[in-house]
């Protein structure tokens, strides 16, 4: 009998984030209305877009450090905003990025030592694949400051870029010294996680535990460790995460469907009624969940002596709806027939 199973997709790397750990920051609301008081307010425009870039806010971001590196193009520390935002949303072009590279070298030249550019001018030479050089500006940043958390991110995000033995293991060392200098830092307990994880290690289960304590609220990391005790024989500790999930988020349905597949798959004596429930449930949330859908029909195919093929063969047609191409869910139709 084939069945699905899923997992959250976690990300292999991510950018240094080119930011200071140690930095304090004011609330948002205080800078949302310190804007709207002083709009044309360098410092303001530099601390609101430093704060929006932090927080993946890369349009509201990118218009700050515009605004003011126009206002004022020798002030430093708008160019690295106006750069640094450049070089890190999502849309960025290859124009984006070779004009980040511009403005972070005239920074070096006027600030040699400033660890912030050296990264940020590292990061720029990692998306054109030129590590040599990112490596040579990370290690001119750590000469400077052997503690700065960034210059060992971009370390490990490169590591995994490049097809060199043992990158997975040299990219977890890079990753775990960046904790050692942040032990407050989530990305890189959620990448430890997940790399540990490739390598079917159990240790992921402590540091997606870390991130979790970090910010218990956050549905990624708390589906990355149910699926993770799930995936190591945990299949208890699973459970009541998946139900913790559902507590904060009752429309979540990939928790739903997790739950469904440890009562008719995982548990020792199969709960077909229980699983129906959480498969349906997902569905009310997701109506397009194929592998819902999927399970589902292989529930009532199940249940009882004789199976229920009228509503597996719905089910599975409903697969079949969404995706034509649903292979597993064709083989079993035909089954049915």
């Amino acid at each position: 009998m084939k069945y699905i199973y899923i997992l959250l997709f976690i990300p292999t790397l991510f950018l240094a984030s080119c930011g200071d750990p140690k930095s304090s920051h004011s609330d948002p609301k205080d800078l949302d209305s310190l804007l709207t008081l002083y709009p044309d307010s360098i410092p303001v425009l530099i601390l609101h877009g430093t704060k929006m870039l932090k927080e993946y806010k890369y349009d509201k971001a990118l218009a700050d450090g515009a605004k003011a590196f126009r206002m004022d193009s020798n002030n430093l520390e708008a160019r690295l905003l106006y750069a640094d935002v450049l070089n890190n949303r999502p849309q960025r072009t290859v124009e984006d990025v070779m004009n980040a590279q511009f403005h972070f070298q005239y920074i070096i030249k006027k600030q040699p030592k400033n660890t912030k550019a050296l990264i940020c001018l590292a990061s720029t030479y990692s998306q054109q694949q030129d590590f040599e050089n990112s490596f040579k500006y990370i290690n001119a940043a750590l000469r400077i400051d052997p503690r700065y958390r960034d210059g060992y991110v971009l370390k490990g995000t490169n590591y995994l870029h490049m097809n060199v033995p043992d990158n997975v293991k040299l990219a977890i060392s890079s990753y775990e010294t960046a904790v050692q200098q942040d032990p407050k830092f989530f990305e890189a307990y959620l990448m430890l996680g997940s790399l540990y994880q490739s390598e079917k290690n159990p240790l992921c289960l402590e540091y997606y535990t870390t991130a979790a304590e970090l910010q218990p609220r956050n549905m990624d990391v708390l589906y990355a460790l149910a699926y993770a005790n799930q995936e190591f024989k945990k299949v208890g500790r699973a459970k009541t995460i998946y139900r913790k999930m559902i507590e904060i988020d009752t429309t979540y349905s990939q928790a739903l469907f997790q739950l469904g597949f440890i009562k008719q798959w995982l548990e020792e004596k199969p709960d077909l009624d229980s699983a129906i429930y959480f498969y349906s449930s997902s569905i009310n949330t997701t109506p397009n969940y194929l592998e819902a859908w999927h399970n589902l029909g292989i529930c009532y195919l199940n249940r009882g002596k004789e199976g229920d093929k009228t509503r597996a063969q719905q089910s599975f047609q409903k697969a079949l709806k969404y995706d034509p191409s649903f292979a597993v869910s064709k083989e079993l139709l035909q089954k049915c027939n």
